[in-house]
């Protein structure tokens, strides 16, 4: 789906022209199938519902970054088959699946971190 989307706002060779409606496309993906946690409760605020809701911003935030990670996995794919032996392009092929893979996996350690922290803050704190 989200290649479909990133296809159809634009050809591959004006990428960085047009890198913002990439960015609107994900943020317009995300408000709509991830709002319901993000929402704050009526009832009176503790420890637990604060760190529930940091909790959601960060899940939206690493969706968010491995959608975009995904969508350049994909990007620097299509270009290291599109780019017909020529050494530049085959160059920054690798390069955008590189910092890509770099960027899932940063994403998925402050992912994994921020649970942990998150768990001996509850615990500490008696959430």
């Amino acid at each position: 789906m989200i290649l479909l989307l990133f296809l159809g706002g634009f050809k591959l060779k004006q990428l960085k022209a047009h890198q913002y409606q990439l960015c609107l496309y994900l943020l317009g993906l995300i408000l709509i199938f991830f709002p319901p946690p993000v929402f704050a409760s009526s009832t009176a605020g503790s420890v637990s519902q604060v760190s529930g809701f940091i909790k959601s911003i960060i899940q939206i935030m690493a969706g968010l970054a491995g959608m975009v990670a995904t969508a350049y996995f994909v990007v620097g794919g299509f270009n290291y088959i599109t780019s017909s032996g020529n050494p530049q392009r085959l160059e920054k092929a690798k390069r955008t699946i590189l910092y890509s893979a770099i960027g899932l996996s940063i994403t998925i350690a402050a992912f994994v971190i921020s649970g942990i922290i998150s768990s001996l803050a509850s615990k500490s704190f008696g959430g």
